[in-house]
């Protein structure tokens, strides 16, 4: 069985599980179920494989950044690809709210939403774009890596590959050491991807057995506009900007985006999916490291499609509930505002909130309106987060076919890196044990 075939098998299995415990009251607090089974065994499970994920994004993309740095070798060409995937990201991020917000101000005011919660939520003003900016370049590299700022990463990697290659022939064996390092770290992906079926059946079993079916029909108008909305731009928009600008087939480009989008889905983190999108892109579908190490690590930290969408719904929502009139202004307020708050932001669960704090400051709505959302979105999170990796992986796509850094014959074939090698090559292992066997004599001498 494909890895492919054992993730959807267990994300379905994960699913009838979560609903068997959730719906016949065994995860009441306090019980053995909610303790050892959910809390207990359920939760260890996911949040190792969360963590592993987590654990392989930082050296990950500073290997394969300054890797792809260097496969590219012209400093002119790096630029190029980094200003079409940036003009891409934001026009996806813009189709994705306008999109969003068009749907929403059709469905939303037919039905009557009214206040009925009490929840809250601290909401955060949004930050000068000046900052934004500022923040890019690191004043301490060690922070930035210890914290995880993955535009602070990018900026650094990139600058360091520059450099390197600025010094020629003498960086010749950092660059053969960077290179076996990226390998090394494509290889651990592997490894970790190997236990994935189990992990994702813990981790959806998990979510179901906590939220069940009760939260949906609370605010059932919200969900299924929000999730319409996913829908249509992932299979209408994302689709037709591939198919536009690559000629590419969106068919075979769904089929090897499924491992990435399951997982997405899962950790509702678009940073801890990073090691996965990138080799759904580039064993999957042919997509050079020299591009893919770019554009997917950047992606994840500027493209927040899913996440648009969410806000322009949740707008027109909370407009709706409190009766305030935005207006055309109002609207292309918070389509300017969302595309801005995208960039920078950390791709993280539960940051979409707070970016839709930062709208709702800007056009005037009442922040503590979140609240009416707070506890269906767990569940949006996970739906909007597989978006958003989808918009990473077809901008990477396209940017890569405009550069002649795809291989039409890997993305074509549907079995290609379906599997996972995991064997350790006889030879390889017995020449190395030969020369730190050697290396130890000599030292020995």
């Amino acid at each position: 069985m494909t890895l492919t075939a054992k993730v959807l098998w267990a994300m379905l299995l994960g699913i009838i599980v979560g609903l068997i415990i959730n719906m016949s009251g065994w995860n009441v607090e306090g019980s053995f179920t909610h303790e050892s089974i959910v809390g207990g065994l359920f939760y260890v499970m996911g949040k190792m494989f969360i963590t592993a994920l987590k654990m392989l994004v930082v050296p990950l993309v500073f290997f394969s950044l300054i890797s792809g740095v260097f496969g590219i070798g012209d400093i002119s060409k790096l630029g190029k690809v980094g200003v079409k995937s940036f003009i891409l990201y934001l026009l996806t991020t813009a189709l994705a709210i306008a999109t969003a917000i068009t749907l929403a101000a059709i469905v939303i005011p037919f039905f009557n939403t009214s206040h009925t919660h009490s929840e809250t939520f601290a909401g955060k003003e949004a930050p000068p774009i000046s900052d934004v900016l500022i923040n890019i370049i690191p004043s301490n590299v060690i922070d930035a890596f210890a914290s995880g700022n993955m535009l602070q990463i990018i900026f650094f990697s990139i600058l360091l590959g520059i450099s390197l290659l600025m010094v020629g022939t003498k960086a010749k064996g950092i660059v053969e050491g960077v290179e076996v390092m990226n390998e090394a770290m494509m290889n651990m992906v592997n490894i970790i991807m190997s236990v994935a079926p189990y992990a994702v059946f813990a981790l959806l079993a998990k979510a179901v057995a906590e939220l069940g079916l009760d939260l949906l029909s609370q605010l059932a108008v919200y969900v299924v506009v929000v999730i319409s909305a996913l829908m249509l731009h992932l299979f209408g928009t994302l689709m037709l900007v591939l198919k536009l600008f690559s000629k590419l087939s969106p068919k075979i480009f769904l089929q090897k985006i499924r491992d990435a989008q399951i997982f997405a889905f899962s950790t509702s983190s678009s940073n801890a999916t990073i090691p996965v999108t990138l080799r759904s892109v580039t064993k999957r579908m042919g997509v050079d490291n020299s591009v893919a190490s770019f554009t997917v690590p950047f992606g994840a930290t500027i493209n927040m499609d899913g996440t648009a969408i969410m806000q322009g719904v949740a707008t027109v929502f909370i407009a709706n509930v409190y009766g305030v009139e935005l207006g055309i202004m109002g609207y292309l307020t918070v389509i300017l505002m969302s595309v801005l708050a995208s960039i920078g932001t950390a791709g993280v669960p539960g940051v979409g909130l707070i970016m839709l704090s930062m709208v709702f400051v800007q056009v005037g709505l009442p922040v503590e309106g979140i609240g009416l959302i707070l506890g269906v979105d767990r569940l949006l999170d996970m739906t909007r987060t597989a978006v958003n990796i989808t918009g990473d992986a077809v901008v990477t796509c396209v940017v890569a076919k405009s550069e002649n850094e795809l291989d039409i014959g890997i993305f074509e074939d549907e079995d290609a890196g379906d599997t996972l090698a995991l064997e350790v090559d006889e030879a390889s292992e017995q020449a190395l044990a030969q020369v730190v066997n050697e290396m130890e004599a000599e030292n020995g001498r």
